[in-house]
């Protein structure tokens, strides 16, 4: 192994590359730049390699050219469309060849730490050619899955797979059965460790065929909790031109109005259930997705943001309004319920995935049964309604949130589960060619 005679030249010397599709797009990639800045501010040389960068941080690095990576994506989901009834955006089969490898594996490092990586940017085949110990973060279940990133409330990839609903496909030996295969041929488990932010998620990939035997650790992402700060709300209101005296609700996630998995449908039904006197006061604050996609069915004030990148921004969203709205259908551990926290923001949200590990009922916000929307809405007009209680939600979830996601915490974590792998590694006798 590199470098490493015993432990403590181990921990010196020890490099770390970290991989996902994109730098920015998405909360895979928000929580792999912030482990990045994480473990970049511990004292780790760390590399950082997307397809493609959106972003100006100049230390990240792009795996070939920006065109090459958009054709490997076109390319890669070509055969997606034998299956007309799939769903969108919910299955990535990871075919193509992509440069990713070779570049890991020229910057030599310890650790290899995947993230979100299909859609071009990694081969299923290419990952017994990395030179390195491999530490994978399940940001969904793809990785112990047949293609699939939400499987809903299908278990198949607890054997292998086939005739798979993502895909709307009756045969079993479809696409999905085809991965879960090449899952099994080419995964070198002997030197993969795995990483979920949900004891949920550890769960279901530990019921997998593919990682039942394998290690799954539990970290959660990341916050900066010195940027997500409460914050005046009156002064948060006037920088983005909000109404000062209503009732703010706010509601945000990429492709948040027109993903399903999204729950914009439950969110507009909660509120209608809402009594009109409190509906008259609140205005809906959205983020994520352009305007255009906008189309509410229920009486009440809505304002739409959009796409909002920057982090400021979204600070303020989050410190100018009353509550925080999640009605997603699946979940893993939400990085805006994490946000929304540690700016001392409440939430109530459905108790799916892993949002009962954040969010604990009436001490730090509030959970509803899934998909309940009688009692979201008695739970939103309860905390409408009390500002007390918002008061106290508030500070139990910015205390929460200090405690278990901030990114030097995160980071320690994370360099903890580095040093036993490359020990086991190294009192194993693994080496890997450079």
């Amino acid at each position: 192994m590199r470098g490493a005679s015993h432990d403590t030249q181990i921990l010196k010397d020890m490099k770390v590359c970290l991989l996902n599709t994109f730098d920015q797009v998405g909360g895979a990639a928000r929580a792999c730049q912030r482990l990045y800045d994480g473990l970049s501010c511990s004292g780790a040389d760390v590399k950082f390699l997307v397809r493609e960068k959106s972003g100006t941080d100049q230390s990240i690095e792009v795996c070939g050219s920006r065109r090459g990576g958009h054709l490997r994506a076109l390319l890669d989901g070509l055969i997606l469309h034998r299956y007309p009834q799939r769903q969108l955006h919910n299955f990535s089969p990871a075919f193509m060849p992509a440069c990713a490898v070779d570049t890991v594996n020229r910057f030599n490092p310890d650790i290899a730490h995947l993230h979100w990586i299909p859609q071009g940017f990694v081969r299923i085949e290419d990952l017994q050619m990395i030179n390195a110990p491999i530490v994978w973060t399940l940001h969904d279940s793809w990785p112990f899955a047949g293609g699939c990133h939400l499987p809903g409330d299908c278990r198949r990839y607890e054997e292998q797979c086939g005739k798979c609903p993502v895909l709307g496909s009756g045969v079993a030996d479809d696409l999905s059965r085809r991965v879960w295969k090449r899952r099994r041929d080419n995964y070198p488990l002997s030197r993969m460790t795995f990483v979920a932010p949900s004891r949920w998620l550890a769960e279901k990939a530990q019921s997998s065929s593919l990682l039942q035997d394998c290690r799954v650790e539990v970290i959660p992402n990341g916050v900066d909790t010195s940027l997500y700060s409460p914050g005046d709300r009156a002064v948060a209101r006037t920088s983005l031109g909000l109404p000062p005296e209503s009732r703010i609700i706010l509601f945000g996630a990429r492709h948040a109005l027109s993903d399903p998995n999204k729950g914009v449908d439950l969110l507009w039904r909660a509120l209608e259930a809402l009594p009109l006197e409190i509906r008259s006061q609140c205005v809906v604050v959205t983020f994520g997705e352009k305007a255009s996609k906008l189309s509410a069915s229920v009486d009440i004030t809505v304002i739409n943001y959009g796409e909002v990148e920057d982090e400021s921004k979204i600070v303020s969203l989050y410190q100018a309004a009353d509550l925080f709205v999640m009605t997603s259908r699946q979940e893993n551990l939400p990085n805006m319920i994490a946000e929304a926290m540690s700016c001392g923001l409440p939430c109530v949200a459905f108790a799916v995935g892993g949002i009962p590990e954040q969010i604990s009922h009436r001490v730090n916000g509030c959970l509803v049964e899934p998909y309940d929307t009688d009692v979201m809405s008695s739970e939103i007009d309860w905390l409408l309604r009390a500002e007390d209680k918002q008061g106290g939600l508030g500070r139990m979830a910015r205390a929460y949130a200090q405690e278990r996601y901030s990114l030097q915490k995160v980071a320690l974590q994370h360099i903890a589960l580095y040093e036993k792998v490359l020990r086991s590694a190294h009192a194993d006798g693994m080496s890997f060619s450079s």
